[in-house]
């Protein structure tokens, strides 16, 4: 199969799913495109690399995310210039009620918990696998699930299930 079959038929089914992922983990569906698409692109005009690869799509989630992460940092240093300036939060209105309340309550984690949390519970990666993308230990990726996961309870319901387990365990 050609390169470009191969990105085509990886971009038809995995866009969208890429695109949820990062959204959830950057909260806005914007970035979220467009880190998806420089990753596509990347893989574009890297052929001969992207062709030998065991896993493409966690490569593309990789580059993605790695897209998102630099954004996140520009985007803090101009954050006090944007806030002053007055402009608008990104509206959630085409979502249903349940996901914008689930990217609200994701909004309001620190980052490195939110990506943990993300890449967990709505990619399904396992620990080893997170830590490998992060390129973090393991028990760091533990310690921002459970943090992350204890200060979304009171926001989610779902995690709050996944905190009282945890405690009575």
């Amino acid at each position: 199969m050609a390169n470009g079959d191969m990105v085509r038929e990886l971009y038809e089914g995995c866009y969208r799913r890429l695109v949820g992922q990062l959204f959830a983990i950057c909260g806005n569906l914007g970035e979220a495109e467009d880190a998806v698409q420089e990753a596509f692109v990347q893989a574009v005009e890297k052929p001969r690399r992207f062709a030998q690869l065991d896993n493409p799509e966690a490569w593309l989630r990789t580059v993605a995310l790695n897209a998102v992460r630099r954004r996140y940092r520009r985007a803090n240093r101009f954050h006090g210039l944007l806030s002053r300036a007055g402009v608008p939060e990104t509206t959630l209105s085409a979502l249903s009620a349940d996901r914008v309340a689930l990217v609200e309550a994701l909004r309001q984690l620190p980052y490195e918990q939110r990506e943990a949390i993300v890449l967990h519970h709505i990619v399904d990666l396992p620990v080893s696998a997170i830590a490998v993308q992060l390129r973090v230990p393991e028990g760091t990726v533990k310690a921002r699930l459970s943090r992350g996961r204890s200060r979304l309870a009171p926001l989610v319901h779902e995690f709050a299930d996944d905190v009282e387990e945890v405690n009575h365990v």
